[in-house]
């Protein structure tokens, strides 16, 4: 519940923090810190406009794709306290809920029948399935280094000891898992939230049918999609012994770390070229197969 509570916080915050990031750095006055938050709120009161071609994938979609990361919000521990929701392989499950949220929302686009919503869902597809392996990499890596398949076993269990494997191997870990966070929230380099150039968008073409209410859900999923990979971050961070109080402290400095290096990395980083894409996601998997051989050093199954 701790863990739950602390996403719903921590996500009203994250945007605000990276667009403030992004307006200092730019030079400019920007938006207010909670600015998104009133945004979104406008947009909960105001009516959706759904077209004649659409189904009832269309309007579910935004609902069903919350509801899966809400749900995926509920299998993260925090520190040392269990999850709400914990069993064996609730990696796995962890995983393919956002996956499932995200097949919908590619669903609810093709449902629209415009070739330009096609052409987003087709490589929001391609990219979550090149960002998959990585995810999978790394946390298998973390449960053979610990010995157990739940999340909040591995990161009770989890201390990472002394040694330059040990150092290189978070280090890697908190790469991979920020960049897949990246990938899923579709922001630079991946993708430019900000365009709406029809040969360089992807996220943003899938949802351009999608008003009010719905598009109200969207904005929240992201943002929770931010602070739970915060939360992820944060937790490789928070022993199980320590205080309650310093935990939140520290989840809360990771997080706003992690916020401002999203808005610096988009405030001076160009978006890859559409073609450079799968190569630097695969890159991601390649990250992740070095974490896998430093799991293996540690725990004495592979001596160089």
């Amino acid at each position: 519940m701790i863990a739950l509570l602390f996403i719903l916080i921590v996500a009203l915050l994250f945007v605000g923090v990276i667009n403030r990031t992004k307006s200092i750095l730019g030079g400019r006055q920007g938006p207010g810190l909670l600015q998104h938050v009133r945004d979104v709120n406008r947009l909960f009161h105001k009516g959706a406009v759904i077209s004649t071609t659409t189904s009832l994938i269309f309007q579910l979609a935004p609902t069903i794709s919350f509801v899966t990361v809400v749900l995926a919000c509920c299998l993260l521990p925090f520190g040392g306290s269990p999850a709400l929701v914990s069993f064996p392989y609730d990696v796995v499950a962890f995983a393919y809920l956002l996956a499932l949220g995200r097949t919908v929302m590619i669903l609810a686009a093709l449902d629209t029948g415009s070739p330009f919503e096609g052409m987003g869902a087709n490589r929001e597809a391609m990219y979550g399935m090149l960002a998959e392996p990585a995810f999978f990499v790394v946390l298998g890596s973390f449960a053979i280094l610990t010995g157990y398949t739940s999340f909040s076993e591995v990161f009770a269990a989890l201390h990472i000891g002394d040694g330059i494997v040990s150092i290189l191997m978070s280090a890697f870990a908190v790469y991979v898992i920020l960049q897949i966070a990246m990938v899923e929230n579709s922001r630079l380099p991946v993708d430019d939230p900000r365009t709406h150039l029809e040969l360089t968008m992807v996220h943003e073409a899938m949802i351009l049918d999608h008003s009010g209410f719905d598009l109200a859900l969207i904005m929240v999923t992201s943002s929770l999609k931010f602070a739970m990979f915060g939360l992820v971050l944060a937790n490789f961070h928070l022993p199980p012994e320590m205080p309650l109080a310093i935990k939140i402290a520290i989840a809360l400095g990771v997080n706003i770390v992690f916020a401002i290096t999203v808005g610096a990395l988009e405030s001076f980083r160009a978006r890859n070229r559409m073609k450079r894409n799968p190569q630097f996601i695969l890159t991601l998997t390649s990250v992740a197969v070095l974490i896998y051989f430093s799991v293996l050093i540690l725990t004495n199954k592979l001596v160089l």
